[in-house]
């Protein structure tokens, strides 16, 4: 287990330094990691805003891959943001931050009900480090 942590409106910048920090050694290159952070950040982002507010990152390393999963205890994601998600307009407010994590993240992973929902971020560890 690199982290398991329960977070809040004002723990986001905390928090995506912690998980900066945990995935530094671990060998992913510059522009895998930081995109794969920026991934973790929208997550993290969607449930402070539209899923009451709190909730728990666990980040881990097994099989050649790190996990982010995070939950929320919110009302579920609607219907209509559950397919992967197309491109947001240029000009539309809002709407990248489930597109972002397909985007940047090996697999993406969604279970959503009632009460709460579970985003897991899986990106693959095979990549080579900076030189």
């Amino acid at each position: 287990m690199l982290l398991d942590r329960a977070f809040g409106q004002e723990d986001i910048t905390v928090l995506r330094h912690e998980v900066t920090a945990r995935l530094a050694p671990l060998g992913l290159n510059a522009d895998r990691r930081h995109g794969y952070i920026l991934a973790v950040n929208e997550v993290i982002t969607n449930v402070v805003l539209h899923a009451g507010g709190q909730g728990r990152l666990v980040l881990r390393a097994e099989g050649g891959s790190v996990w982010c999963m995070v939950t929320d205890s919110g009302p579920g994601i609607p219907g209509g943001y559950l397919d992967e998600p197309a491109a947001p307009e240029a000009f539309e407010v809002g709407g990248r931050g489930l597109w972002l994590a397909h985007q940047l993240c090996d697999e993406v992973t969604t279970a959503t009900g009632p009460i709460g929902t579970s985003i897991g971020l899986r990106i693959s560890l095979d990549a080579a480090p900076d030189s």
